[in-house]
C-alpha cells in the first residue's frame, strides 16, 4: 500500500507543474474575454464580478461533493489569502490605469515570481535552487520584452507601487495556500478564500454601473471570467500547489501573458514585434526549464 502511494504522489508531482500551467493559461483568456464585455463594464467591477461568480461557482461544487470539512480549519491562513487575493483584484487594476497596461503588467506579473522566492526565504527558511533563478530571470526578461512595445512607456510611481503591491498579494496568496492545502482539500480551500474574497469585494458590485451584465454579452463574459478564469482556473492551482514550492508554482504562472499575448495574435489580429516574439522565446524556454527540474525544488 505505501509503494502506491509514493506511485500517486510521483505521479501527482509529474502533473503538478502542467495543472498550475493550465491554470495560468486559464486566466491568460482574461484580456481577451474583456475585449468582448459592453463598453460600459468598468474594469474593477469586473473583477469584482468574476471573483463573486468564481467564489459561488467553486461553492456549489464543494458542497455538492461534500468535501467541505471545518474541523481543525485555519482562520488566520483563510483570512490572508482571502485579503490576498481581494486586494490583488483592485490594485491590479489601478495599476494598469495609473502608469499603462505594459508596464503595470510587467511590474505586476513579473515581481510576483520574485516576491514569492523571497517570502519563501524569510518565513519558510528555503532558499529557492539556482534553476528556479534561472528560469524565474528567462521568463521575467521574456515577459518584459513581450510587453515592451505594446504602447509608449509612462512610469507612474503610484501605478508602480500599485503594480507591485499586486505582485505581493499573488505572492502571498500562494505562499498561505500552500500551507492550507497540505491539511485540506484544494477544492475545499479553493471555494472557501474565493468565497470571502469574493464578500470583500462586494461593495463593488454597488458603486459601479452593473446593468451591462443583465445583457447577453454581459452575460457571458461574466461567466466565462467568473467560472473558467476563476473558479476552474484557481482550483488547479491550489491543485498543483499541493505538489511544487510557491516560488515555482508563481513563476510557472508567467503562462498568464504569454497566453494573452497568442491570444491576442490568433483571435483579435494583433502583430507583435520581433523583440516580441524574442518574449514569447525567453518566456517558453523559461517556463519549459521549470517543468523539467521542478520536481527537484
Amino acid at each position: 500500500f505505501s509503494i502506491f502511494i509514493v506511485e500517486v504522489r510521483n505521479m501527482m508531482e509529474k502533473r503538478a507543474p502542467f495543472l498550475i500551467l493550465i491554470a495560468a493559461m486559464l486566466w491568460g483568456t482574461t484580456g481577451t474575454t474583456q475585449a468582448f464585455a459592453p463598453k460600459m463594464a468598468h474594469p474593477i467591477a469586473i473583477g469584482a464580478t468574476r471573483l463573486a461568480i468564481g467564489g459561488l461557482f467553486l461553492l456549489i461544487v464543494v458542497l455538492i461533493r461534500k468535501q467541505l470539512n471545518f474541523v481543525d480549519w485555519p482562520i488566520r491562513e483563510t483570512v490572508l489569502a482571502s485579503l490576498s487575493i481581494a486586494f490583488y483584484q483592485p490594485l491590479f487594476f489601478s495599476a494598469v490605469t495609473v502608469t499603462g497596461v505594459a508596464i503595470g503588467t510587467v511590474v505586476a506579473i513579473g515581481s510576483a515570481p520574485v516576491l514569492s522566492g523571497v517570502l519563501e526565504w524569510m518565513f519558510l527558511k528555503t532558499r529557492p535552487a539556482r534553476v528556479w533563478w534561472y528560469s524565474t530571470f528567462l521568463s521575467i526578461l521574456g515577459c518584459i520584452m513581450l510587453l515592451a512595445d505594446k504602447e509608449s512607456v509612462y512610469v507612474e510611481p503610484t501605478g508602480i507601487l500599485m503594480a507591485l503591491g499586486a505582485g505581493l498579494s499573488f505572492a502571498s496568496y500562494a505562499l498561505v495556500s500552500k500551507d492550507m492545502i497540505e491539511k485540506h482539500s484544494s477544492l475545499s480551500v479553493a471555494a472557501v478564500v474565493f468565497t470571502l474574497s469574493a464578500i470583500l469585494l462586494s461593495p463593488f458590485l454597488f458603486i459601479f454601473n452593473m446593468s451591462w451584465i443583465i445583457s447577453f454579452q454581459g452575460l457571458g463574459v461574466s461567466l466565462q471570467l467568473g467560472i473558467m478564469a476563476t473558479g476552474a482556473a484557481y482550483y488547479l492551482f491550489a491543485k498543483g500547489l499541493a505538489y511544487v514550492s510557491s516560488s515555482t508554482a508563481v513563476t510557472l504562472a508567467l503562462a498568464e501573458p504569454l497566453t494573452a499575448t497568442l491570444l491576442g495574435v490568433f483571435l483579435l489580429g494583433e502583430k507583435l514585434s520581433m523583440t516580441s516574439w524574442l518574449g514569447v522565446l525567453f518566456l517558453v524556454l523559461g517556463i519549459g526549464t521549470l517543468i523539467k527540474f521542478s520536481k527537484n525544488f
